[in-house]
């Protein structure tokens, strides 16, 4: 009985892996279909149609795969600049930058990553400024923070974790309409940008150092550090404090 327990577990295993495999493929395929009209057509409904068409997918299995339709292609989107990210970021010897300079770098290149689609995050953009959709935006970017801080090894396991994510999101969302704005040469302008969003971000840190260490404030920087040390990530990970959960 055991064994057509596991048995019957190791089926049902491979048939969801099988299913959520050719989900994906699905959604790879409209999506690079999509990706030369979104310029044209924005993440909309209609979108999806004629990526469908163009990919020889039956509108019912493009449907199933993107049951939110112009919203699910523009998550992978999203979704598919964090993976290049990654693949970066395993990828390159950062080592010897400073850490700061290793955060910045990590921006800079997801920005680049997606240079040649342009138009596609001005379209996300719009699209996540609508407010029925502002916490799907808001989500993409943290997940977008915590893939960086990850890569690049941070154990926070207090309010730390927390703040250096909301503290990148907030980075990222201003450099991403910064980029968007950008006419200069090879895109300096926003490289200079990035440098001193991070800089200011830096400063947050300079200032609670000072703050611990000035007879004034030291007592109450004590009492919010031993506050922070109990706060605590959320044990999982994927469903963070505040946001829907995926569906």
């Amino acid at each position: 009985m055991a064994a057509i327990s596991v048995a019957g577990k190791i089926c049902v295993d491979m048939a969801e892996h099988s299913e959520t495999t050719g989900r994906e493929t699905v959604i790879t395929a409209l999506l690079d279909a999509a990706l030369p009209m979104v310029a044209f057509e924005g993440w909309s409904n209609q979108l999806l149609v004629n990526a469908a068409a163009d990919a020889g997918i039956d509108p019912g299995i493009a449907l199933a795969a993107c049951p939110r339709r112009g919203l699910d292609l523009a998550l992978a989107f999203h979704r598919r600049g964090d993976m290049a990210l990654k693949q970066w970021l395993e990828s390159e010897d950062l080592g010897a930058l400073r850490f700061r300079d290793r955060v910045a770098a990590a921006v800079k290149f997801r920005l680049e990553s997606v240079r040649e689609h342009r138009e596609a995050v001005r379209k996300s953009t719009a699209l996540f400024a609508v407010p029925v959709n502002a916490h799907h935006g808001s989500r993409a970017l943290w997940e977008t923070s915590d893939l960086i801080w990850n890569c690049l090894g941070d154990r926070s396991d207090d309010v730390n974790w927390y703040s250096k994510r909301t503290l990148l999101s907030a980075v990222l969302g201003a450099s991403v309409l910064y980029w968007l704005g950008d006419s200069s040469e090879d895109l300096e302008a926003t490289r200079l940008f990035i440098d001193r969003r991070i800089d200011d971000v830096m400063q947050i840190e300079k200032v609670k150092a000072k703050a611990r260490g000035h007879p004034q404030f030291a007592y109450l920087m004590r009492g919010l550090d031993g506050l922070g040390r109990k706060i605590r990530p959320p044990s999982d990970r994927g469903a963070f404090p505040g946001w829907v959960s995926r569906g």
